[in-house]
């Protein structure tokens, strides 16, 4: 239980306290009523004496009463009304509520910091005025009349008089048998006569000479005169007199009821009568007529009609009626009670309840104790010996104990006021109004045996209850609190007698003798048995009881040594609702409130519901607008687990009471909505207008849009790309001002920039929404919150206008999205656009809406959805305007140490875009742009340029990780006019029809890769794009070829395309602007070409010395018959290069055509030439010769668009490495020159270039396609393929335990290299005659010819004599001999040829490989000797026969 003020031992002796009648004249009552005041309410605040008081009893012993309060009241002879005590309880409980700013108790228990009030003064005040509101019953006489005062006035005319006939009033009422009610002590009641003077305006000494006679008459020990009204209430009031009586009379108000101020209440109309607040002391005000006091019938508590607690307060009437009781309230509290009486009169009253105390009630007591137990121990003899005897006899044994629900239904017995049972609870009773608490238990203990054995169960309860009071309250205490003793009581007045008044009183008693000795769980158990009926018990409200019961059980629970802190919840929760059922709206709330401090964030989902939503409703009855939104926000923004009813029932709730909290402010800010849930970090912000859908053979660039996932990678290359473009156009170097270009800002870009954005192109905000209800939300009028601020940036001042907040069209025009509807538990986004009209600095700052349900459903699906979105059918059930912000938290830093060691975060400035001036927008269009080609397959398509703002743009590039993918064609292309034959076929190449003479042998043409925009130094991925003028105006489109090469690795390709271009008018906020395409395409298999090159022995051609080369081309049609290819033709091969050149074709096939059909290979020879200085052009690094060799009738011109530049494409990686080459071994030593020297000699730098066509059958229609591969041949028996194919990386590797060593370049070189030095040709007659039988030996001349082949000297050793396989075949070797010199020692000077004239000598005739001569070279500058056999690959056999 809570704490109280009072503790148990102070408690219980000011509940149960002498009871002395009051018994007023008219005159006497109207000299009181000048203070406001009756004259039981006079005494009130003095009803305690202030010194201990003195007693003997029956034994003679001293005993000592400390803090004696007696209680005066009035005499009413109608009991109270049930209804009426439970109305004054009520409002007792009602008017007591949490003092404001009081500081509660924070309890810490487990994982809970609870804030709970200490105190409970509602509790105190219900359980003190239900004390004192109990109607005396006949079983116990604690709350009897043991005194009687009679008062007068000394104004009166027959004062003593006037006592006599109060007298016999008052024994009227107690003696006559009309009057049950109120119940008396002892028939021999102390009188005691009160003569009341008014100081002021009565006769003093008429007073004090009829106080004279009064104790003549009646003794100085019965009779008083009390003096008052020593001031007139109308004097000034700077004396500042106490008033003592306010926490008295305004403790326990009810409102609504009348009672009398000035005059008697009286029923019929009285002139001084005013509403007022009736007290509780007024339940004993008496009711009057004709001045005398003769009537008790009517008691106070009567109820109006008006006050029927049964009305709900709920209605629309509650606040009127709160408002009026008010300042009925307010118009109480300026009464000042005792206006007459200064302090000496206080004193006066003071006194006066000392004496009467002393002199009359303390005497009579005494008295009446000693006679109690004298007739006590004089019948004890008889009546006990009688009683038992009469029970032996018929019972014949001792009564067996039974338990309380064996025992017979008896609590109707009633005993006769003179049983000598009562006598004893009278004396106990007495003894325990004095505190003489040890013989009161005795007295009880015996009662209660007696009472039991005569199974008079209300009797025995009784006794039961007070002597386990009386045992607690024993001085020393002697025994143990007999608990069993008040559980008994309890379970007789609950069970047995249904007295259920009583059985609370019993309750309430023994939880605070409980709670006093540390025994909650005990109490809490008390308690809540008290609580389990839901009807209403007479005289009690059920309702009300057990919520002020369960609370108390909460507190007892939290109050245990290791709190119970989910019970005390759960109680405060059953409270809550009681309190709730009983009216108490404002106890209600604040015990769901408390309860809710232990299930907020622990998990208890649908308890947090349940208890918001309470706390809402009671908010909301109680006008507490603002808390009740709060809680029921909580409902909605927690992860409810409702269902899905539950979930439209809390927001409807929540709509109707944001509605009326909006309209009592309707011109205030707009409050914030809780739904739907807004994930800000999502929010993407796109600057520009939406892409063009495509439109038949025209195809938009994808450029950027809100529709695309963010993807690192993609991100990553489109920022490199940029970079490219912007460094080229910078002449290298990209500027220190440079940053990315973003159109599409998340939660991925760098948003640490203000953004910037062009006037008048449209900003999207995609506003990310999550409906977390089972419920669908319709949000209606949706639009974006901004404030800007208009700005000029040209101005030098740069002054900003003043600050526009939302709503001007003219600045910033707002799409407004009449109708979005986001079903249950889905996830949406709204993309909403503003209009920039005006330069400046803009602020997005949130969304506004209309928040609502749709009329009469729970989930909108399928067919329905559509078609009630689309016709905007949905019916707003309820709807609130309302924002959300859009607060967006920046990435956390983490760059200096001072970031690392705390949490601190960058902005993020997404909404934040700066409009900038008008700027050139593009829009690129692809026409008959593919999808789908096969691997080096050439197209031609068409992309049309538009400029569609008014502003001029001009520096249109286009950068692109695959150049070798796309070309608008070279420089020539536009001066060089199509060939008929081209048109004629639609073919993409450039033609010419050649005559059949000219098969087979090659075409030469010329072509400068500068012309292709390929040279050293330049960056092949950045391409002009050739606009006419180089500028496109406003609105003007153009139209350019475009040329597309299939990648020659099979699958799908991405390739991205950054268009970059500027305005004519430079702009100082953005310097260029871009557009992104990304062009999917997908490659099937057709062709792979492998490539040798191999030295021709023979040393001259038809054009003259210089060596020539014979290359080997394999064609295979790798091509699956998945893709519809028939057959390819192998249309033309060409050659490119700075130095060779194709010849001709050595294997010429009778049939001009060379087709290849699926899984076939073709097999090309072709003879190669150095070509003539004259063809080299005078700048050799960029000059290359084109051979064509035709095998067909039309040459594709390899030297024009589009073949060159696919070539030079797939070159432009390979051009800029002589340059790194050059640069990097400039600074190295001789012996690396040499290398490069030797290295050189088998280096050919030939590019074969394959063109064909295939023939696709599609849709029966026969089409032909065009292509052409690439070979690359570098060095000489080196194979050379169009495509390396990737090989499988094998499933296991063996593991390596040695170090690889870096290898470096080698410091000798290797056989082949060497053997490309010198080249060696021997010229000898094929076949030789010799008669053997004429002369045994023939010699055969025999020319080896050297040719040095690198452009330095080299010294040559050529070495005749056999090589010896093993020491024991040293010449044996084909039984021939070379005659003469075995060495010859030769230097060879740059490209000379030399000539050695050798014989052979035979024996036998026979084949014999003249290839036997070994020679060795080393070039002339270097000490150190490379020396090799030189391998001739083709053995030089010759016949020697016989004739």
């Amino acid at each position: 239980m809570a704490q109280c003020v009072q503790s148990v031992q102070e408690l219980i002796p000011d509940s149960f306290v002498p009871s002395v009648a009051a018994l007023c004249s008219d005159e006497a009552e109207r000299l009181t009523r000048r203070n406001h005041l009756s004259f039981a309410e006079l005494l009130k605040p003095f009803s305690r004496l202030t010194s201990e008081v003195h007693m003997r009893d029956p034994n003679n012993q001293l005993h000592i009463i400390k803090n004696l309060k007696i209680s005066v009241t009035n005499i009413v002879t109608q009991p109270p009304q049930p209804a009426a005590i439970r109305k004054l309880l009520n409002d007792v409980v009602s008017g007591s509520q949490p003092a404001e700013g009081l500081v509660a108790n924070v309890i810490t228990a487990g994982d809970y910091d609870l804030n709970i009030s200490a105190t409970t003064p509602w509790f105190e005040s219900y359980r003190d005025t239900f004390l004192q509101s109990m109607p005396a019953s006949d079983h116990e006489f604690l709350n009897h009349y043991l005194a009687c005062m009679l008062v007068a006035s000394s104004s009166e005319a027959e004062p003593v008089e006037q006592f006599s006939k109060l007298s016999q009033e008052q024994h009227r009422i107690q003696h006559n048998s009309e009057h049950s009610y109120p119940k008396w002590f002892i028939p021999n009641t102390l009188k005691y006569y009160v003569l009341v003077h008014d100081v002021n305006a009565g006769d003093e000494q008429r007073a004090d000479s009829i106080y004279e006679e009064m104790k003549q008459k009646y003794g100085t020990q019965g009779c008083y005169l009390l003096k008052i009204n020593s001031r007139t209430s109308n004097r000034s009031s700077d004396e500042q007199i106490p008033d003592p009586w306010s926490q008295y009379l305004q403790k326990n108000s009810i409102q609504n009821q009348e009672s009398f101020e000035d005059g008697p209440a009286t029923i019929t109309s009285n002139k001084n009568s005013e509403s007022n607040l009736l007290s509780l002391d007024e339940l004993d005000n008496e009711v009057k007529v004709d001045g005398l006091p003769n009537n008790f019938r009517a008691h106070p508590l009567q109820l109006d009609q008006s006050s029927d607690p049964s009305n709900s307060i709920e209605g629309p009437d509650h606040l009127k009626s709160a408002s009026s009781s008010h300042e009925t309230k307010k118009a109480n509290t300026g009464i000042i009670h005792g206006a007459c009486l200064t302090l000496t009169d206080h004193d006066r009253i003071r006194q006066f309840i000392q004496e009467f105390t002393f002199r009359g009630l303390l005497p009579h007591i005494e008295k009446t104790i000693r006679q109690l137990n004298d007739q006590l121990i004089s019948r004890k003899g008889l009546s006990r010996s009688l009683f038992s005897a009469t029970k032996k006899w018929f019972s014949g044994s001792k009564v067996p104990e039974k338990s309380i629900n064996e025992l017979k239904n008896t609590s109707g017995l009633l005993y006769p006021p003179e049983a000598p049972e009562l006598q004893i609870r009278k004396m106990a009773d007495l003894c325990f109004l004095v505190q003489h608490y040890d013989l009161a238990y005795s007295c009880y203990h015996t009662a209660k045996k007696d009472f039991l054995n005569e199974q008079a169960m209300l009797y025995a309860a009784g006794a039961l209850e007070m002597a386990a009071v009386s045992a607690f309250l024993q001085p020393g205490a002697p025994r143990p609190y007999p608990a069993h003793y008040m559980d008994t009581a309890i379970q007789t007045y609950r069970d047995i007698c249904k007295n259920m008044v009583l059985a609370e009183r019993c309750v309430l008693l023994s939880a605070e003798i409980l709670k006093s000795q540390s025994k909650y769980s005990e109490a809490a158990a008390l308690l809540i048995r008290l609580t389990s009926e839901q009807t209403t018990w007479k005289g009690t409200d059920s309702d009300l009881r057990s919520a002020l019961l369960l609370e108390q059980a909460a507190h007892c629970f939290i109050n245990m040594k290791s709190p119970m802190v989910r019970k005390y919840a759960f109680h405060m929760i059953l409270a809550g609702h009681r309190f709730s059922k009983a009216g108490q709206k404002k106890h209600a709330l604040r015990c769901y409130c408390q309860a809710m401090q232990v299930y907020k964030g622990k998990g208890w989902s649908l308890a947090e519901d349940h208890i918001n939503f309470t706390i809402g409703r009671q908010s909301y009855t109680l006008r507490q607008l603002d808390n009740a939104v709060s809680a029921f926000r909580h409902i909605l923004i927690n992860e409810s687990k409702q269902s899905a009813t539950q979930q439209g029932a809390f927001l409807r709730e929540y709509l109707y009471v944001y509605k009326n909290v909006s309209q009592l402010s309707p011109d205030g800010p707009l409050p914030q909505l809780p739904l739907p849930y807004i994930n800000s970090s999502a929010t993407r912000v796109f600057f520009g207008h939406d892409r063009r859908p495509a439109d038949g053979e025209k195809q938009a660039a994808t450029h950027v849009s809100l529709d695309q996932e963010y993807d690192s990678e993609s991100s990553q290359q489109w920022q490199e790309l940029e970079e490219q473009v912007v460094a080229v156009v910078n002449k290298g170097v990209t500027p220190s001002s440079f940053h990315t270009t973003q159109y599409c800002l998340n939660s991925y870009s760098d948003n640490s920039r203000f953004p910037l954005a062009v006037v008048e192109e449209p900003i999207t905000v995609e506003v990310a929404f999550r409906n977390p209800l089972k419920v669908p939300l319709l949000l209606t009028d949706l639009s974006l919150l901004w404030k800007f601020q208009p700005q000029d940036f040209n101005a030098k001042d740069n002054g900003e206008v003043k600050e526009l907040v939302t709503g001007n069209p003219e600045m910033i025009g707002s799409e407004v999205i009449s109708e979005f509807l986001i079903n249950s538990e889905e996830s949406k986004v709204a993309r909403i656009k503003l209009f920039p009209h005006h330069i400046g600095e803009l602020h997005i700052l949130g969304v506004v809406y209309n928040l609502g349900t749709i009329q009469g459903s729970m989930t909108v699906d399928g067919i329905g959805a559509s078609l009630g979105y689309h016709a905007g059918k949905h019916s707003l059930s309820m709807s609130v305007r309302g924002r959300q912000d859009l607060e967006i938290q920046g990435p956390r830093l983490n760059n200096t140490k001072e970031e690392k060691t705390s949490i601190k975060y960058g902005p993020d400035r997404r909404l934040d875009p700066i409009i900038t001036e008008e700027m050139p927008l593009l829009e690129v269009f692809f026409i008959h742009f593919p999808t789908g080609l096969l691997c080096g397959e050439i197209r031609k398509a068409y992309v049309e340029f538009v400029n569609v703002s008014k502003c001029p743009l001009t520096g249109l590039k286009v950068v692109s990780k695959r150049p070798e993918f796309f070309t608008f064609g070279g420089n020539t292309a536009v001066l060089t006019p199509l060939s008929p034959s081209a048109s004629e076929n639609c073919s993409a190449y450039k033609t010419v029809v050649t005559d059949s003479t000219s098969v087979c042998t090659a075409l030469i043409s010329t072509a400068s890769s500068v012309d292709f925009g390929i040279g050293i130094g330049s960056q092949p991925e950045v391409i002009p794009v050739p606009l006419p003028d180089s500028v496109l105006l406003p609105g003007a489109s153009v139209q350019l070829p475009m040329w597309l090469r299939g990648p020659d690795e099979e699958g799908v390709h991405e390739i991205n395309f950054l268009f970059y271009y500027e305005s004519v008018n430079k702009q100082p906020k953005i310097r260029h602007r871009i557009l992104r395409h990304t062009a999917v395409i997908c490659t099937s298999r057709s062709l792979n070409v492998r490539a040798t090159v191999c030295r021709s022995n023979s040393l001259e051609d038809e054009e003259g010395s210089g060596g020539n080369l014979l290359v080997f081309v394999d064609v295979e049609n790798v091509n699956t018959s998945e893709a519809g290819v028939k057959e390819f033709h192998i249309v033309q091969v060409s050659s490119s290069s700075k130095h060779w050149k194709l010849q001709k074709s050595v294997n010429p096939s009778e049939n001009k055509d060379a087709k290849l059909a699926s899984r076939e290979k073709g097999k090309f020879c072709f003879k190669a030439i150095r070509c003539k200085e004259k063809e080299a052009a005078t700048q050799p690094s960029e000059k290359y010769t084109f051979a064509d060799i035709i095998f067909g009738n039309e040459q594709i011109i390899s030297s024009a668009s589009p073949c060159a530049d696919f070539f030079y494409r797939s070159l432009s990686s390979e051009l800029k490495k002589p340059q790194a080459q050059l640069s990097m071994h400039s600074e190295k030593q001789s012996l690396e020159d040499a290398m490069r020297l030797i290295q050189k000699c088998s280096e050919v730098d030939l590019n074969i270039v394959i063109l064909w066509k295939a023939y696709v059958v599609e849709d029966s229609k026969q089409l032909i396609l065009e292509g052409q591969h690439h070979v690359v041949l570098r060095a000489i028996g080196t194979e050379a393929f169009s495509y390396i194919q990737k090989q499988e990386p094998p499933e296991m590797e063996l593991l390596k335990f040695v170090r690889t060593e870096n290898t470096t370049i080698s410091s000798k070189p290797s056989v082949e290299q060497l053997s490309s030095l010198i080249k060696t040709s021997l010229h000898y007659p094929e076949s030789f005659n010799h008669p053997f039988h004429l002369k045994s030996i023939c010699l055969v001349p025999v020319t080896l010819l050297l040719s040095n082949c690198s452009h330095t000297d080299v010294d040559v050793i050529v070495d005749l004599r056999h090589k010896a396989a093993s020491p024991e075949t040293l010449e044996v070797h084909g039984s021939f001999t070379w005659l003469g010199q075995t060495q010859y020692r030769l230097q060879l000077k740059s490209q000379e040829i030399h000539s050695l004239q050798l014989k052979a000598c035979f024996v036998h005739t026979g084949v014999y490989n003249l290839g036997t001569p070994r020679v060795f070279a080393k070039l002339t500058d270097q000490v150190t000797v490379f020396e090799t056999s030189q391998q001739n690959a083709i053995p030089a056999l010759i016949i020697i026969s016989n004739v």
